[in-house]
C-alpha cells in the first residue's frame, strides 16, 4: 500500500509522484530485496538535518514574493524530511531539465501507462496536480539555480486529499529542496548525479494529528521509495534514449501533452544527440522493444504483453 500513498505523499513531497511498482514486488526476489534496501534507509527527521537543510535554502537569493513564500513555510512546518541521498546515471543538462519542466517526465510515464498522476502546466514554473488516487493540488517552482557543481530548485506546493486512507479531507501545503551535483566516483564516459531533497510540511488543523501520529511511516517511506524509483527510472530512459535515439523519439511522438520543442529536447538531452541527426524512421519492433524495457520494472507480464499488442 506504501507505493500508492500518491495523496499522503504529494502533501510532504510533491516532486516526488510515486510509480506503479506494487505488482512486481510480490513475485519478484530481487525487487523485494532493493524495495526493502530502500524502505530501510528511508531519511531523516532529526533536528540537526532539518537545521543544516533551513540554513542551506537559499532566501537571500530568491525575489522578495517568493522568499516570503519560502520563509513562511519553514516557519510554519509541522513535519521535516531529509531524503536519502539518490543516484542517477545522467547528464547534468538532463536533470535540468526534468526538474525544470516535470511534467515531460510525466508524460513518459503516462505514454508508457506506469503511473496514474497528471502534471498540467499552468504557467511558467507553475503546474496543475492530479494523483489519480484523491490528490489535486498546485506546484510552483520558486527559485532555480545552476552553476558548475550542479543544480539547487525550490518547489512550493499546496493541495488537498480526500479518499479512504484517511477519514477526512487533509489539506496542506510543503516546501521541497532538491539539489544535484555530479558523482565523482562515476565510472568513466557514464555520467551520474546524486540528488538530494528535503521537504518541510504543514498540514492544515485536525489534519496534523492523522499525518503525524498514524501515516507519518507510510510517508516518509514512501518517499525514499518513490525517489529510490524514480532514479531509476530517469536511468534507463537516459540509457535507452543513447543506445536508441530513433526509437525513443518516436516514443515521445506519442507525448501529446508535451510542448513539440520540449520532445525533442528532452530526447537530444537523453541521447546526447541532435534529434535532427536521427533516421527519419525506425522499426516498430525497436520501439515496442524500448517501451517494454522502459515499463518492465513497474508492470507485471500481463500488463506487458497488453501494452505490445496496442
Amino acid at each position: 500500500m506504501a507505493l500508492r500513498l500518491h495523496a499522503l505523499f504529494f502533501l510532504g513531497f510533491v516532486l516526488v509522484p510515486g510509480l506503479q511498482i506494487a505488482a512486481r514486488a510480490a513475485g519478484d526476489s530481487g525487487f523485494s530485496a532493493s524495495f526493502a534496501a530502500t524502505v530501510a534507509d528511508a531519511g531523516s527527521s532529526s533536528r540537526e538535518a532539518r537545521s543544516r537543510a533551513t540554513e542551506a535554502v537559499p532566501l537571500d537569493r530568491m525575489a522578495p514574493v517568493e522568499r516570503q513564500i519560502a520563509d513562511q513555510a519553514i516557519r510554519q512546518t509541522t513535519l521535516y524530511r531529509h531524503l536519502p541521498q539518490a543516484s542517477i546515471a545522467c547528464d547534468a543538462a538532463l536533470l535540468d531539465f526534468v526538474l525544470t519542466k516535470p511534467e515531460t517526465l510525466v508524460d513518459v510515464w503516462r505514454v508508457l501507462g506506469i503511473s496514474l498522476l497528471a502534471l498540467d502546466p499552468a504557467g511558467p514554473g507553475r503546474w496543475r496536480l492530479s494523483d489519480g488516487y484523491g490528490t489535486v493540488g498546485t506546484v510552483r517552482l520558486l527559485h532555480h539555480e545552476r552553476d558548475g557543481r550542479g543544480g539547487l530548485y525550490v518547489f512550493h506546493g499546496r493541495g488537498a486529499y480526500e479518499g479512504p486512507l484517511a477519514p477526512k479531507q487533509l489539506t496542506g501545503s510543503c516546501l521541497v529542496v532538491v539539489r544535484h551535483s555530479a558523482d565523482p566516483a562515476a565510472a568513466a564516459g557514464r555520467p551520474r548525479q546524486t540528488v538530494q531533497i528535503d521537504a518541510f510540511l504543514d498540514v492544515d488543523g485536525l489534519g496534523l494529528e492523522i499525518v503525524t501520529r498514524t501515516l507519518q511511516p507510510l510517508i516518509v517511506r514512501s518517499a525514499a521509495t518513490n525517489l529510490h524509483e524514480i532514479s531509476l527510472f530517469v536511468s534507463q530512459f537516459s540509457a535507452a534514449a543513447a543506445r536508441n535515439p530513433a526509437a525513443v523519439a518516436r516514443l515521445a511522438d506519442r507525448m501529446t501533452r508535451t510542448e513539440p520543442q520540449d520532445r525533442r529536447t528532452l530526447v537530444a538531452l537523453a541521447s546526447g544527440r541532435n534529434i535532427e541527426s536521427f533516421p527519419a524512421q525506425s522499426k516498430r519492433l525497436a520501439e515496442d522493444d524500448v517501451q517494454a524495457e522502459l515499463a518492465a520494472r513497474w508492470m507485471n507480464a500481463d500488463q506487458l504483453d497488453a501494452m505490445q499488442r496496442r
